[in-house]
């Protein structure tokens, strides 16, 4: 199957499933959930929760213990009130105005623009579908500065 913006060719096919037993993993639950807590209390987003989970820690995955980093963060009202792909792409639409508003004539980076506003209004729209965000949520680019900063 292809990408959307690119003329690639995706990888496809099926993936080996996580295996559901990792016997070199010590921790309990109340353990992971309170590592969980003190790296969201850095300031850590959950995808990098589970990459230093991973690399500091020897746990390939939080869900061989029946654990979801977002699940534990919503528990403990760590979890921020956009979601965290969301504020991905705003940051970069922040940016890429930024430099759009220096550069009028960069057609490359117009395109950019243009790709990732259009991937921030659809998954808008599968949040509002899911109730993540509230019915009459609309893109701005000015309040996403906003939101940024």
């Amino acid at each position: 199957m292809a990408r959307i913006y690119s003329r690639a060719k995706g990888k496809h096919g099926s993936k080996k499933p996580i295996q559901k037993i990792a016997t070199w993993v010590k921790f309990t639950n109340e353990e992971i959930e309170e590592l969980i807590v003190k790296l969201a209390k850095k300031g850590f987003q959950s995808a990098r929760i589970g990459a230093v989970l991973r690399d500091q820690y020897g746990i390939p995955t939080t869900r061989i213990k029946g654990i979801k980093v977002a699940k534990v963060l919503k528990s403990r009202m760590l979890y921020p009130p956009l979601p965290e792909d969301m504020m991905n792409l705003f940051r970069k639409a922040v940016v890429l105005d930024g430099h759009l508003k220096k550069n009028k004539k960069d057609p490359i980076s117009k395109r950019g623009m243009e790709i990732t506003e259009s991937k921030i209004r659809r998954l808008a729209d599968y949040y509002i579908r899911s109730k993540a965000l509230p019915p009459d949520w609309k893109w701005d680019i000015e309040r996403a500065k906003l939101i940024v900063k």
